[in-house]
């Protein structure tokens, strides 16, 4: 709970702060930081892909039909739906419903894991016909030179991409806990709000992959 101890200082508050007010103003700054170094590194991959598309633009273009646009599109929807869900729980816990606002959490939680196991059939095809990075690509219905290239491109931005919707499913999980136990309020709620940054950048960065990767025509 929210409710101040014998001493006066309240239970969510550390040690080093006076208030609730800087504390959590602390936290949306480190919150901030972290976000910039993840634009940073997500933006080298997003120079990687544009300096390989530049030098091989035909080859880019084949192999994108090859990449099935109805599970991106589907995985598109589903992760803006889950942002949604997700600005909608921490408004319900700025409204002290937390009965509300979990439900909500659980909900970004199932979309996420729908968005993993879209993402699973997908590479499974890709693994069952040899589309692969580097050295394991065998599949040989692709025109131009160096189709390995694309699908280099293709896993490493998509695969930690998915990294992080996993690091997501875990900090929705905690912060679902958290507000089942009563230790967020109205008064305080501030790890979801953080929770909820992350999310929304994870989904920022799939609106940017898909139509880089799937809509390249």
């Amino acid at each position: 709970m929210t409710s101040g101890n014998s001493s006066g200082h309240r239970a969510h508050l550390a040690h080093h702060f006076s208030e609730s007010s800087q504390q959590s103003e602390s936290a949306r700054m480190g919150m901030w930081i972290f976000i910039l170094t993840e634009v940073l590194l997500f933006g080298g991959l997003f120079v990687a892909y544009t300096v390989y598309r530049s030098a091989n633009p035909e080859m880019f273009y084949n192999a994108h039909k090859h990449l099935d646009i109805h599970l991106g599109t589907l995985n598109t929807i589903v992760l803006i739906t889950s942002s949604l869900t997700m600005a909608l729980a921490i408004r319900s816990i700025q409204l002290n419903d937390r009965k509300k606002s979990i439900k909500l959490l659980a909900t970004t939680f199932a979309l996420a894991a729908v968005f993993l196991i879209v993402k699973y059939f997908e590479y499974s095809h890709k693994f069952h016909l040899g589309q692969l990075p580097g050295k394991f690509y065998t599949y040989t219905g692709i025109e131009g030179s160096n189709p390995h290239i694309f699908f280099s491109v293709y896993f490493m931005m998509t695969g930690l991409h998915g990294i992080h919707v996993i690091a997501g499913m875990i900090a929705i999980s905690w912060v679902m806990r958290i507000t089942i136990q009563g230790r967020l309020s109205s008064e305080y709620y501030t790890p979801m709000e953080l929770t909820g940054l992350y999310w929304h950048l994870v989904d920022m960065i799939w609106i940017f992959l898909f139509p880089l990767l799937y809509l390249i025509g």
